[in-house]
């Protein structure tokens, strides 16, 4: 038995081997494919809508800026749309990959640091208190109730150990925020018509009527938060070994665990400011891409840029075009899709098969006899130890 699971380990590792070359080989084309796709959906976001235009009448509103009807309907209404949901959409799916990569949790989604119900709050009370209904003002308290309700999901989840046990705490200190935050929204938008007005339309989530003072109010904090995920990209990838061969190695844990549940802040935080809260896309974005171009985060983050754009703008020109000339909008496409993918990976997980179990004896010769390299070495073993009748027949 233990000679089979060493050959069959020996196997799985030159099929991964294979793979991943393989892989490596085809990651030029799929970027290239998935940018070519990026740029059609992008003309057809500035071309959709309740006034169709043509790719000619689209490019002449783009690239000749005046006061025709295609010129106002291109720059003042789609252009803002479309870099918003660019925007949104890397934002949420690289702050995915960093919250699965940093919390080894294939389930593990942004949303769980009580940023969205944060933003939410904050949101509500600048209608309720301040008599704030504009996008472009609800921005800036979006943005302070999500670094808010962060830095409280870090002071109730904070912990002086290494293990995977900090991580766990600020992931539930985040569900409890969130609760406790939906209940106090609960408690303002009864008492408030105008307050439950926006934020019942705020919370389905949307990219439309965004304007470029809202975007360039959330761009910088989200520029800081892909710098921070790439610069800890090797960092984290080391972290994937477990916690014990990262220390040994000399990173320092809480360091980068802070880092990154930070640049996950900024990013979520960013995205749910300038569109609301938007489900899914950083939990769909990193499985799509681990079945394209594998596990390794140098090739999910940069990957994440570009696919994340791509659900958004896919999404939002769904919702356009399914009930014109009504729309649906876009936090509710990606909810609707979001979920199936959801069902599938815990179903997934659930009947994933469980390793072989070996006894003690088993575990130590294992180890001295290196099984695992050599199946040769493990077959012969196996026979004169642990299956001393195999060879009468």
């Amino acid at each position: 038995m233990v000679a089979v699971v060493g050959i069959s380990r020996v196997r799985a590792r030159q099929f991964s081997l294979r793979h991943s070359i393989f892989a490596h080989r085809r990651i030029p084309l799929i970027a290239f494919l998935s940018l070519l796709l990026l740029v059609c959906l992008i003309i057809l976001s500035l071309g959709i809508g309740s006034r169709a235009l043509t790719p000619t009448e689209t490019f002449q509103g783009l690239f000749s800026p005046s006061t025709t009807t295609e010129s106002i309907i291109v720059w003042k209404l789609r252009l803002p749309r479309t870099l918003a949901a660019i925007v949104v959409g890397a934002s949420l799916a690289s702050a995915g990959v960093l919250m699965q990569a940093l919390t080894r949790n294939p389930l593990a989604e942004p949303g769980l640091l009580g940023v969205n119900s944060g933003a939410a709050i904050a949101v509500v009370s600048a209608v309720a208190f301040f008599g704030i209904t504009s996008t472009g003002g609800q921005v800036w308290f979006a943005l302070a109730g999500a670094a808010l309700a962060a830095c409280l999901s870090f002071l109730l989840g904070s912990t002086r150990s290494r293990s995977q046990d900090s991580v766990t705490r600020l992931i539930l200190a985040g569900v409890a925020l969130n609760a406790c935050f939906g209940s106090i929204t609960g408690i303002i938008t009864m008492f408030n018509s105008v307050a439950f007005d926006s934020h019942r339309f705020w919370v389905v989530g949307s990219v439309a009527e965004r304007t470029y003072g809202s975007i360039a109010a959330v761009t910088p904090v989200i520029l800081v938060g892909l710098v921070a995920g790439l610069l800890l990209i090797k960092p984290l990838s080391v972290l994937a070994l477990g916690d014990d061969c990262a220390a040994s190695l000399g990173l320092p844990l809480p360091i980068i665990r802070v880092t990154a549940l930070t640049a996950v802040t900024l990013l979520c935080g960013g995205a749910t400011a300038l569109a609301g809260p938007i489900s899914f896309v950083g939990l769909a974005v990193p499985h799509a891409l681990r079945i394209l171009v594998g596990n390794k985060l140098s090739r999910l983050l940069p990957m994440s840029l570009i696919a994340g754009p791509i659900l958004m703008l896919g999404a939002d020109i769904l919702g356009r075009v399914v009930a014109i000339p009504n729309e649906i909008e876009v936090g509710i496409v990606t909810a609707f899709i979001g979920a199936p993918i959801l069902l599938w990976l815990v179903m997934r997980i659930n009947s994933t098969p469980k390793t072989p179990r070996f006894s003690k004896t088993m575990r130590a010769d294992c180890s001295s006899k290196n099984y695992c390299t050599a199946p040769s070495e493990s077959l012969n073993h196996a026979k004169r130890k642990h299956l001393p009748h195999a060879g009468r027949a």
